[in-house]
């Protein structure tokens, strides 16, 4: 009998990947199609489509399908999101300027709470009179909220109450942290449940998108989605918790990776339109952060690959500094619409509007580019300032030249913060219309991109010189750029590897000789010890010059354009319940976690409290995931030190894991 057919899906920035498997077969069918974000379900059944057609398989033979995405890993990068109040409880505003928050909070709202538990669970007094007093105004203004009570990991009593509030009055999404994470560190758990809160807009639209194509599709199977370890979760858990699926999309191109090379040992970098993400395949499986995820500068609280996530793809913004006597070229963070991505969308009104912009007998701040609307959001249109409304209003449907939109200085940073929001996209040349350039791309429209570079490239240096002689000459610019820039970056997070985080190749002497190749009496080289595995659609293109300037033998796979589709769907669910004990006095244990606070006489009836708990939440965790075959695995960690001669318990963790594979439906015949 042969094995379940499974659909795996990536929505990335620039493209969603649709991959039909099974067990036995591997591959059977893939397809590509540009990722639509103003409805992500016309890229999906795009993808989708045209793998079912080229595999010649029916809808309904699926028997499941995986997604994964890089939608939040890449809002965190670009500073994307929804507007979201966080509530503090127990805290003071001295407690914002740690763990990274205030940077994350930006101008979002806090409102402090008294309230708040002791490391026991014990209550401070709660008093919700500031968030009464807020709500009514707040809720118009913020598409979500996020809640974090101190010591709420030993108990959520506080978090519970101020959200059940929250949503009688205002109706929006509430994340609460002991939803999050387990550890201790209030404020860090407050930041990751302030990234969550914002990202809830962006995944549910994704998760809806895909379950609307299903349903039309006739696909009746369970919808999973990749967590950034690597297992996946059920779309409902993903709903409440998008956070989780930060580093999705690089974790399952690990996984891909793995399942494509076979190797143990090797370098694994991902290439996609807005990022570059790195990460160490060791003895065949992907090292997990045991710290938290860090993304875009964020350090979160969440479980994921020991991955490295740089703002640095195809369709990353051009920066050239012409100030200096030559110009220098610098690549993202941001991600732009290509234009010879932004000409295929919206036709021959791009060319002609570039084309106007070249032949003007004046150069214009910002000649070549334009603004695009994406959606119509309105929870975050009714969030925005009455300038932002403005500017949003003159952006149509069909793109806007910046030089017309932007008729004042102050609309700069109006403009930034409606993309940072994620209801604009800006449009400008990449290293994509660099390539289209060149003749090594070429799925889009070649004649926007080459008009693009060559408006780029009439710019003036310092010394009264254009920047580049050609739009190729600046397309090669720009590709080496890339190349550069990328070893970099791989460089970087090999180095941190290793331990030896101090070392900046971006600014070492020894290293940009290394790199360069000079010579010299004093010579430098640099080599990698294993493999550096290209993935994504442009690999083939960019990483056999970047595995050259870093000394590597240059993997490629086959099917390193969908890998992270692959990933998806070899996957398994995995679930943990971490229930803690404390003693506030001899003999007496609080076991707190996964239910209620309770007190135990004696340390042998607490460890075995703890354990049955974390095992059975485990396991009806991992149920209601969909898992079957479930297996159980236990770790302790006991703070026990002896003193004065006697042992004492001071806290233990116990962590129970559950995993197995997802529930398969009955496909039809």
């Amino acid at each position: 009998m042969a094995s379940p057919l499974l659909l795996g899906i990536d929505t990335g920035g620039t493209y969603t990947d649709a991959v039909l498997f099974q067990d036995e077969e591997g591959v059977i069918a893939k397809a590509k199609s540009l990722t639509t974000r103003h409805d992500l379900s016309e890229g999906i059944a795009g993808a989708v489509g045209a793998a079912l057609e080229n595999g010649g398989i029916p809808a309904s033979q699926i028997a499941m399908v995986s997604l994964s995405t890089t939608l939040a890993t890449n809002a965190l990068v670009e500073g994307q999101g929804g507007r979201a109040a966080l509530v503090m409880i127990g805290f003071g505003p001295e407690d914002i300027a740690r763990g990274g928050l205030s940077e994350a909070l930006g101008s979002d709202p806090v409102i402090f709470l008294p309230g708040g538990h002791d490391v026991h669970g014990n209550e401070t007094p709660l008093d919700m009179s500031a968030l009464d007093d807020a709500l009514p105004s707040l809720g118009s203004v913020v598409s979500s909220f996020a809640v974090a009570g101190y010591f709420a990991v030993r108990n959520p009593a506080h978090e519970i109450r101020v959200r059940d509030r929250i949503r009688e009055i205002s109706h929006r999404p509430v994340t609460c942290s002991h939803e999050l994470s387990s550890k201790l560190g209030g404020p860090r758990r407050a930041l990751t449940t302030l990234l969550n809160a914002r990202l809830v807009s962006i995944i549910d639209r994704l998760i809806t998108s895909t379950e609307g194509f299903l349903q039309k599709s006739g696909i009746d199977a369970p919808l999973m989605v990749v967590r950034g370890d690597g297992a996946l979760m059920s779309a409902s858990e993903a709903r409440l918790h998008p956070i989780e699926t930060i580093l999705s999309g690089p974790a399952a191109s690990l996984v891909g990776a793995r399942y494509l090379t076979g190797l143990d040992e090797a370098v694994v970098s991902d290439i996609g339109g807005t990022t570059t993400d790195v990460a160490v395949l060791q003895g065949g499986r992907p090292k997990l952060a045991s710290d938290g995820a860090n993304v875009g500068g964020h350090h979160t609280m969440v479980e994921a690959v020991a991955l490295r996530t740089f703002g640095l793809g195809g369709d990353s913004e051009v920066h050239i500094d012409d100030r200096g006597l030559e110009a220098k070229i610098t690549l993202g963070p941001r991600r732009l619409l290509p234009l010879s991505l932004l000409a295929v969308t919206y036709g021959d009104s791009v060319l002609s509007a570039i084309d106007m912009q070249l032949r003007a007998t004046h150069t214009g701040r910002h000649d070549g580019r334009f603004a695009v609307r994406i959606a119509m959001n309105e929870a975050l249109v009714g969030s925005l300032q009455p300038q932002e409304k403005a500017l949003l209003a003159r952006i149509g449907s069909t793109p806007v030249a910046l030089n017309a939109l932007l008729t004042m200085n102050s609309q700069k940073s109006v403009l930034d913060r409606l993309v940072g929001r994620g209801l604009v996209h800006l449009s400008g040349i990449t290293p994509s219309d660099a390539l289209h350039v060149l003749g090594r791309q070429g799925q889009w429209n070649a004649d926007a991109a080459r008009l693009g570079l060559q408006i780029a490239a009439r710019r003036k240096t310092g010394a009264g010189r254009e920047i580049a002689t050609s739009p190729e000459d600046l397309a090669d610019k720009i590709v080496a750029r890339l190349t550069r820039q990328s070893s970099e970056v791989l460089l970087s997070a090999c180095l941190a590897e290793d331990g030896a985080e101090s070392i900046n190749p971006s600014v070492s002497l020894a290293v940009d000789r290394a790199l360069k190749r000079i010579p010299g009496i004093a010579q430098f080289s640099i080599s990698l010890d294993r493999p550096l595995v290209g993935l994504g659609a442009s690999a083939p293109v960019y990483y056999p010059a970047i595995a050259d300037m870093l000394g590597a033998e240059s993997i490629i796979p086959s099917d390193a354009d969908v890998a992270n589709a692959i990933g998806a769907v070899v996957g398994h669910i995995r679930v943990t319940a971490t229930v803690t004990i404390t003693s506030p006095e001899e003999g007496v244990y609080i076991v707190t976690g996964v239910g209620e606070t309770t007190t135990i006489i004696g340390e042998a009836n607490a460890l075995g409290t703890a354990e049955e708990r974390a095992v059975g939440a485990a396991r009806r965790k991992a149920g209601q995931e969909g898992a079957q075959g479930i297996l159980i695995s236990i770790e302790k960690e006991i703070m026990a030190p002896e003193v004065e001669g006697r042992r004492k318990l001071v806290e233990a963790r116990i962590v129970a894991t559950a995993t197995g594979r997802p529930r398969m439906a009955h496909p039809q015949s």
